[in-house]
């Protein structure tokens, strides 16, 4: 019978733990009770978040009152951002497809002239008489 021994990633470090429960976020939810004879004595409940503000603005968190929202951090962390396929690092969306990673110099299939710009037509649609926008490839 083959025990399990624990490995250990040798490329992973400190950095790379940190930024990546920032990048996700961490939630911890505790309760602890002291009961004795089935009264409870001490109840505490722990509720801790740890993430980037990026990814706190992504899902909504509140942030403490008094917080400055017109901070060059904060508008950093309003931009959509996509992840380069072959760097990993964060790169505004829109530059990412159209121009190409600033990092490693990867370009996607649009900024290479692959496949040709999306075009945005306003149809007008009769069922539900309303404008909607379709995106379309010419």
């Amino acid at each position: 019978m083959d025990i399990l021994e624990p490995t250990r990633e040798r490329g992973t470090t400190l950095v790379d733990l940190i930024d990546r429960i920032l990048d996700k976020g961490l939630v911890i939810n505790a309760d602890i009770t002291v009961s004795v004879a089935g009264v409870e004595l001490l109840g505490i409940k722990i509720r801790a978040t740890l993430a980037s503000f990026e990814t706190a603005a992504k899902y909504g968190l509140d942030f403490p009152s008094g917080t400055t929202y017109e901070t060059a951090a904060w508008k950093e962390a309003q931009i959509d951002k996509e992840t380069c396929p072959q760097c990993n690092k964060k790169v505004e969306r829109k530059e990412l497809l159209h121009i190409g990673c600033p990092w490693c110099g990867w370009r996607s299939a649009l900024a290479k002239g692959e496949l040709q710009k999306p075009i945005t037509v306003q149809t007008n649609v009769r069922r539900k008489s309303r404008k909607m926008e379709v995106e379309r490839y010419a």
